[in-house]
């Protein structure tokens, strides 16, 4: 493994274990075209909240490197990476480009600034994942890109970045790897990327139904995988309650020398592309529970596409990975970056007033909340696939 960088330690909820939030100047920038669901300026709220509120030591800040392309081409396919060069370098794709790549469509299009951003979103998983084997927790949030494929975009993914902070830390030494994705979506990419490899684990919690529709209960990988697709409107009491019999076990009997999690934000309520409910706080706790129980970390970011709920998830995260208290009510500074956002599809009647003052969500009592039939069928279905 690598020597140990030069990190400030940090006292936190993982006592001395040192910290890096790693972002590049392009995330600033707008992306995805007008309407697009990724058009909201979520990544440079999660930097001007934690900046408002005093959460970036520049001591803890790293840059992205910029991934070239024989990194690349560890994962994707040469043939793909040649079109999306072209097609980012002319701003076209012809017919036969979009139905071959998808790429310049709805669901992948083409923006000023997108080769770099995908290039970032790689070389910042790759430099998280080579500070988490010196022993620190590596964040960032603007990966999480798990839809990507060799040859071709996928479900709003260029490239497939957790796949290259696993190919990292396994390139480091690590023989048992837990991937953790708590992503409102299944992340078929990366699962299909490592079905093969006995050194990688999955486990994943995703609404039923959802696109892309993989990651059902009976889908194991011979035990390596544990798919937890929950009904729409999963509760808080009903996470959780799921973390501990599935997730708590899984670890305990791999444990795993290294984690990686893509933290989606889109399971939160009110997000408008699922129908979770969960409050910030229990995302925050299945996260902290992941990164306590390895000695190498990665957490990353994911979906999300109410971009006050997102950038109030992420930036909560850092907070409570770096052990900064976070403020009951936002200072005025804090509450005017959440408050300058926009979104299309989040209807004005569905905003929380609440998500432009605070960062965390109301602590709910998960004791009083019946919980579902359905998730002790889900829990029955897959305690025996523990191993």
């Amino acid at each position: 493994m690598s020597s140990r960088p030069d990190i400030p330690i940090r006292h936190s909820l993982f006592a001395t274990r040192p910290l890096v939030f790693i972002t590049h100047p392009v995330f600033r920038k707008p992306g995805f075209g007008r309407h697009h669901p990724l058009s909201t300026g979520r990544q440079a709220a999660v930097l001007d909240l934690c900046e408002a509120l005093g959460w970036l030591a520049p001591e803890l800040v790293r840059t992205a490197p910029l991934a070239d392309r024989a990194l690349l081409e560890r994962f994707h396919a040469a043939h793909y990476l040649d079109a999306l060069e072209e097609a980012c370098r002319t701003m076209t794709a012809s017919p036969a480009v979009r139905e071959r790549y998808r790429l310049g469509t709805m669901e992948c299009p083409l923006f000023e600034g997108l080769w770099d951003r995908a290039c970032a979103s790689v070389g910042g998983a790759v430099l998280a994942a080579r500070t988490a084997l010196s022993g620190a927790v590596g964040f960032h949030p603007a990966g999480g890109t798990h839809h990507g494929r060799p040859d071709r975009a996928s479900g709003f993914c260029y490239f497939n970045d957790p796949v290259f902070a696993i190919l990292t830390l396994l390139d480091g030494g690590v023989e048992r790897l837990l991937y953790v994705d708590l992503d409102a979506h299944h992340g078929d990419g990366v699962q299909d990327a490592f079905a093969g490899d006995r050194r990688v684990s999955f486990f994943s919690v995703h609404e039923d139904g959802r696109w892309p529709g993989t990651g059902g209960l009976d889908d194991r990988l011979a035990g390596r995988a544990c798919n937890v697709p929950v009904p729409r409107g999963v509760t808080d009491a009903e996470y959780m309650l799921l973390i501990e019999r599935l997730l708590v076990p899984r670890m305990r009997s791999f444990r795993p020398e290294a984690v990686v999690v893509t933290l989606g934000a889109d399971a939160l309520a009110g997000d408008p592309l699922s129908a979770m409910q969960l409050g910030n706080g229990t995302l925050w706790a299945a996260t902290e529970l992941c990164v306590a129980g390895a000695g190498a970390a990665v957490v990353l970011g994911g979906g999300g596409y109410n971009p006050w709920t997102t950038a109030r998830l992420w930036a909560g995260m850092w907070a409570l990975l770096s052990g900064q208290p976070i403020p009951p009510v936002l200072p005025e500074r804090a509450q005017a970056v959440l408050g300058a956002l926009t979104c299309d599809i989040v209807d004005d009647e569905d905003r929380d007033p609440s998500w432009c003052t605070t960062i965390a969500d109301p602590q709910r009592h998960r004791e009083s909340v019946t919980v579902r039939q359905q998730i002790h069928d889900i829990v029955a279905r897959l305690l025996p696939d523990r191993a």
